[in-house]
């Protein structure tokens, strides 16, 4: 307990490795084929960039000041990302099964969705965890909200000296984006956990969510292709 009561030494997490993971996303959602969305696109775009730029605004370069309003805004971006992604997806799914449209560009559009799942579900876990990438760093580990997931870090301070050295309760180490976008692509590609444990109702349903779409995906994926070389 000591050792969670001492200051935090845990450096701000930088603003643009997730600014730039968004516009990716944004990007990947506009250049999906016509017949999967038309104007709507562009809705999700105009609304994700104003969300993001009163972010930006408060936290230009690192992570260091929080609002409510900041905090608000951080999960309605997210959600709007996940929320826009999976009704793409269930587009998606449907012109798969009719075997609708240009099979070589569903294919490609079969990979924008799962890139931008990946990035949208990570850029969740990374708002919701532990009551934010804000608080993660500047709130005492005792006040912190309950944590959504476990990381290897987090139980590593009893391994051998190098590997404990990096341990949350040795360095104070704390997750950052990287970490949340690496489990969202493991999870997405393994269809479970594998280094990185839910530990909530919410975490466990986000995560089996993501993993459900990504499955339904790659089943519809390799059925079209086989049909195609049929």
């Amino acid at each position: 307990m000591a050792d969670d009561q001492r200051s935090r030494t845990a450096p701000a997490e930088h603003r643009w490795p997730v600014v730039i993971a968004v516009l990716i996303a944004l990007a990947l959602h506009l250049f999906l084929p016509s017949s999967l969305l038309e104007v709507q696109r562009y809705i999700v775009a105009v609304v994700v960039v104003a969300l993001l730029i009163p972010l930006i605004v408060l936290n230009p370069h690192r992570l260091v000041r929080q609002t409510r309003w900041s905090r608000n805004l951080e999960i309605v971006t997210a959600l709007v990302l996940v929320a826009a992604n999976q009704i793409t997806l269930v587009l998606l799914v449907f012109q798969l099964v009719e075997r609708a449209g240009d099979g070589t560009a569903l294919l490609v559009a079969s990979l924008q969705v799962w890139t931008t799942n990946v990035i949208a579900f990570a850029l969740l876990y990374w708002v919701i965890d532990r009551g934010g990438p804000v608080a993660r760093v500047h709130v005492p580990r005792e006040d912190l909200a309950h944590a959504d997931f476990r990381f290897p870090q987090d139980e590593d301070h009893d391994a051998v000296v190098e590997v404990a050295r990096g341990s949350s309760r040795t360095s104070d180490w704390v997750p950052s984006f990287v970490d949340y976008l690496y489990f969202s692509l493991s999870n997405s590609m393994a269809f479970s956990p594998t280094d990185t444990m839910p530990l909530t109702h919410r975490a466990k349903l986000l995560m089996g969510l993501e993993s459900f779409a990504g499955f339904i995906l790659l089943a519809l994926v390799i059925a079209r292709a086989v049909a195609q070389i049929g």
